[in-house]
Parts: C-alpha cells; sequence; structure tokens
C-alpha cells in the first residue's frame, strides 16, 4: 500500500502484525532497544519521506517505557520529513489521573497529550478514553473509538443465556457505559459502589440492583488488580460471572462457578 508506514513498539507487536496484513502490507522497520544506562534508543530502519506514517503503541505493561518508546518514535519520523504521523494509542497512558481531584494532584493525562503534541504527532486515534474531556487536551484531531459493537457481537455469541444477564458497572463513572449496553441488550443492570482508602484496595462496596443467582457481565474500562471483581464474587450470589475490561484489546475473562 503506497505512502503508508506501519512501525510498532514494543506494547502489542502481534496487533501491528494484524494490522498490516489486514492492510496488505508489513510493519516497517524499526529497531527499539535500551542503553546501558536504560536510556530508549529507537532506530528507523526506512525511508519516510512524504509518507503517512502510522505508529502503534499502547500504555500498558511497562507504560513508562512504552510512551518514551511512542514519544521518540513520532520525533525521529517527524525529523525524517514524514507527511503525517498518526500515533495508534489502543489504551491511552495515564488516562485515570484526568483531573486534579485534590490538592496538588497533577493532570497527567494533559501531560501526556502535550507531550505527544510536542514530540510531533498530527493525529491520535484511541479506544474508550476513561475520561472523554481527555480529547479536549489536544489541539490536533483525535477519534476516540467505541469497543461497544464488538462487545455486544461477544456477548451473544458466547453467553448461551445472554437475555437472563445482569449487566454490572464496577463505579458509578461507568454506569454509562454499562446503560448503553444493557439498553442495546435489553436486559438489566446494575451498579457497584465502591469505596477506596488507599488506591487499588476496595475498602467498602454497595451493590445497587438484583444479582442473585444470576449471570453477572461486570463491564470496565482499567482493571489492575481486579479487587472489585474478586470482593464482589465473594460477597454476592452471582451463578456466572463475566468480566469484559475492553479498551485493553478485548480481554474477555469468565469465571465459573463463583
Amino acid at each position: 500500500m503506497p505512502n503508508i508506514k506501519i512501525f510498532a513498539g514494543n506494547s502489542h507487536p502481534e496487533l501491528a502484525q494484524r494490522i498490516a496484513q489486514r492492510l496488505g502490507t508489513e510493519p516497517s522497520k524499526v529497531v527499539l532497544k535500551k542503553f546501558a544506562n536504560q536510556e530508549t534508543c529507537v532506530e528507523i530502519g526506512e525511508s519516510v519521506r512524504g509518507e503517512d506514517v502510522y505508529i502503534l503503541q499502547s500504555g500498558c505493561g511497562e507504560v513508562n517505557d512504552h510512551l518514551m518508546e511512542m514519544l521518540i518514535m513520532i520525533h525521529a519520523c517527524k525529523i525524517a520529513s514524514a507527511e503525517r504521523v498518526t500515533a495508534v494509542i489502543p489504551c491511552y497512558p495515564y488516562a485515570r489521573q484526568d483531573k486534579k481531584d485534590k490538592s496538588r494532584a497533577p493532570i497527567s493525562a494533559k501531560l501526556v497529550a502535550n507531550m505527544l503534541s510536542v514530540a510531533g504527532a498530527d493525529h491520535i486515534i484511541t479506544m474508550d478514553l476513561h475520561a472523554s474531556q481527555i480529547q479536549g487536551f489536544f489541539d490536533i484531531p483525535v477519534d476516540n473509538l467505541y469497543a461497544e459493537p464488538a462487545v455486544l457481537k461477544w456477548i451473544k455469541e458466547n453467553i448461551e443465556n445472554w437475555r437472563e444477564c445482569v449487566i454490572v458497572s464496577p463505579d458509578a463513572g461507568g454506569a454509562k457505559r454499562v446503560v448503553s449496553i444493557a439498553d442495546r441488550l435489553n436486559v438489566n443492570f446494575a451498579l457497584i459502589h465502591k469505596e477506596r482508602a488507599v488506591a487499588n484496595e476496595v475498602q467498602r462496596m454497595t451493590l445497587v440492583g438484583d444479582v442473585d443467582n444470576r449471570i453477572a457481565i461486570i463491564v470496565d474500562d482499567l482493571a489492575d488488580t481486579c479487587g472489585t471483581v474478586v470482593k464482589a464474587a465473594e460477597k454476592y450470589e452471582i451463578f456466572l460471572l463475566f468480566i469484559i475490561v475492553f479498551p485493553r484489546m478485548l480481554y474477555f475473562l469468565e469465571v465459573s462457578s463463583v
């Protein structure tokens, strides 16, 4: 395919390979390595002059290393006279730090947006942002894609009695997402209100809705330790539990006999 170059960082090389195959091309050559002092080194292996460049890198796993790889790749392509550089970021890094929720708290998602713009990105493609206002942190075009159609398709194809299920949001922030899915499936929904003493540790939770002896599908956009899922499974009588976390490339987990 002429005038298109697809570069991938270390976060999802398999995904980049599949995207390239779908487009009838191959991922472009890039060497990613580290110096002895752990500095990231990027070597673009082919000409990008006048090309439309897409750089695929997600903000999961070793987030800081992957972020620096992406920034350096964007910069390298931009100063090598690429016509346009698009950053494809399935999971936006630092997305949960999107507001100043307490004194002296940073808005790290805005900082990441500034870094991407300064590095030379002309366009951002991402998925299911933790907060839609992150799009407003940019002065360049941002496409926020939604995985909901794929989630609906998976539920209908893989859950036999999906018409009897309950869609559950693990927190108040995800209520809008869960209501949308429940409406499309024409099923009930429930909400878990949780309180945390410290990050990643649920202190108390309250369920609003009925999941007793029902198939529960918990839908979330960020899951580090799955502490909410474990506590919900221990506390409430759920016949069958499915967990869907969908900006992280559609991971579908099934826990039976909870």
